[in-house]
């Protein structure tokens, strides 16, 4: 079986999406629509300037959204209208919590699967330490660490070459970037209970944050740390292959994570370390993430795995968020119901 997919969005980040379609046997990319025309052609596909003229000629199956936040709900919208049964959409997510919710209610009272395009998760050496975690190899995890170092936020030139919006976000690292690390941390330890955070902005020519520390609690007495700084790098040849480096600490050993993607395992006590996942070898984006995740929503569609990243889960995510914002703003722990 084949699924028909379409595309809007042709700018940068949109080459991974175009390209992990491409590589994926059961899917036939059928359009891609852009409001540049010429973006659209570059691409190599039937080219579109219109999202409804595109889903009209070519009646995909799947959607795929990967324009910024402010243009989602629109393209939701035409989308249910059309008729498409799956949607997927880019994060961050709608923009709002308020949105989010509505296009979630709104895909799940026509019967369509709304998906968040959150990649981070899919990461190789996150899913090895998930599998290293489960297995017992730490013993009991107690905390985790997460150093965000991709070093593309100095200067005034900050983010133009790729994505030039970055620079007018009022919310940037947390609500951009950080939302990542936020799901990573819940998919490996479950959703965090409370929060706690310190922003600033490092670099004047943006608007919004660009470094900052958050702490998080989670289940089992396990606390997690996101320390991040866009303006700081680490010890990588690309240093925006896993964007920083991480330490998973448990009661028998530690695992870290590298700026190369590989995957180390010391036992409680010892000196040396093991290797358990090695260096990135994949050209794209993140160790493949887009691909894989592209790879897990068809195998959700044919019902060989269950859905992880749905809309309706993810906008927990959102609410984190939203609280991690309140913490700053009030210099106050905020638990995730909400109180102080």
């Amino acid at each position: 079986m084949t699924v028909r997919v379409a595309c809007l969005g042709a700018g940068y980040f949109s080459q991974f999406h175009h390209k992990g379609w491409d590589r994926l046997k059961q899917a036939d990319l059928v359009g891609v629509a852009d409001h540049d025309i010429s973006k659209a052609q570059a691409t190599g596909h039937r080219p579109f300037s219109d999202l409804k003229d595109m889903l009209e000629t070519t009646n995909p199956d799947i959607l795929d959204i990967v324009v910024p936040p402010a243009a989602h709900v629109a393209a939701i919208k035409t989308a249910l209208a059309h008729g498409t049964k799956t949607i997927i959409c880019q994060k961050p997510f709608c923009g709002t919590l308020r949105d989010a919710q509505d296009m979630t209610d709104l895909a799940k009272t026509q019967g369509a699967t709304l998906i968040v395009h959150e990649n981070f998760r899919f990461q190789p050496w996150f899913r090895t330490i998930k599998k290293a975690i489960d297995a017992g190899d730490i013993g009991t995890p107690l905390q985790a660490t997460w150093r965000l170092r991709p070093g593309d936020g100095q200067g005034p030139d900050a983010y133009l070459a790729r994505q030039a919006y970055f620079q007018k976000m009022p919310r940037f690292m947390v609500h951009e970037t950080g939302v990542h690390y936020v799901d990573v941390f819940r998919y490996i330890f479950g959703d965090p209970t409370a929060v706690y955070a310190d922003l600033r902005r490092v670099n004047p020519v943006i608007s919004g944050e660009d470094a900052g520390f958050v702490t998080f609690d989670h289940p089992n007495n396990v606390r997690t740390l996101l320390d991040a700084n866009r303006n700081l790098d680490h010890a990588a040849e690309n240093t925006r292959c896993t964007m920083g480096e991480g330490l998973f600490e448990g009661t028998d050993g530690t695992l870290t994570i590298s700026g190369d993607g590989a995957v180390h395992l010391r036992r409680f006590g010892r000196l040396e370390a093991s290797v358990i996942l090695g260096p990135n070898q994949a050209e794209s984006f993140g160790g493949d993430c887009t691909y894989l995740l592209q790879a897990h929503v068809l195998g959700s569609l044919f019902g060989k795995v269950p859905l992880e990243n749905s809309a309706e889960n993810y906008l927990n995510v959102m609410k984190i968020e939203d609280a991690i914002y309140t913490s700053a703003e009030t210099g106050q722990k905020v638990r995730l119901d909400g109180h102080y």
